[in-house]
């Protein structure tokens, strides 16, 4: 495993450029995981601005990205890609998508003080269940046509 897969939040950036975000932070995500897919409408309805942009790690544009930036191949995390190239994981990449939200949403970012370490575990356990909780699809949907703009790859 490498990078935010074995723990270590990625330091190396991913430019604009690289990536085509154009200033939107791109969330990739698990395509089939059925908590994954509503934890993306949670954040487009709670997304005002329309800021982020999402991308499917079983999508070409998602395997693309892991592979020429040496991201996390796991998909049980979620990866934050931001406009100024940072990339994070897990417990840092959904606090860091909170605090993009609105209403008080952004309180949330309080917790990235807490220590990955304290803050992973909780993460990584509903992460290892979350396809017998909430199941799974056989393939990555398509998002609704009037979100299409919105999803990459």
């Amino acid at each position: 495993m490498q990078g935010a897969a074995a723990g270590i939040e990625p330091t190396a950036g991913i430019s604009e450029e690289e990536v085509g975000l154009a200033g939107h932070p791109l969330l990739l995500f698990d395509g089939v995981c059925n908590l994954c897919h509503g934890a993306v409408r949670f954040i487009i309805a709670r997304d005002p601005h329309k800021l982020f942009r999402f991308a499917s790690l079983q999508s070409d544009y998602g395997r693309q990205l892991v592979r020429e930036h040496g991201l996390p191949d796991d998909v049980t995390t979620m990866i934050l890609v931001e406009p100024d190239g940072r990339v994070s994981s897990r417990s840092t990449a959904a606090l860091r998508i909170a605090t993009k939200l609105g209403a008080l949403w952004p309180l949330m970012g309080a917790l990235l003080v807490v220590p990955r370490f304290l803050r992973d575990p909780v993460y990584e356990f509903i992460a290892r269940n979350r396809y017998s909780w909430f199941g799974k699809k056989d393939s990555c949907p398509l998002p609704d046509p009037s979100l299409a703009d919105r999803f990459l790859g």
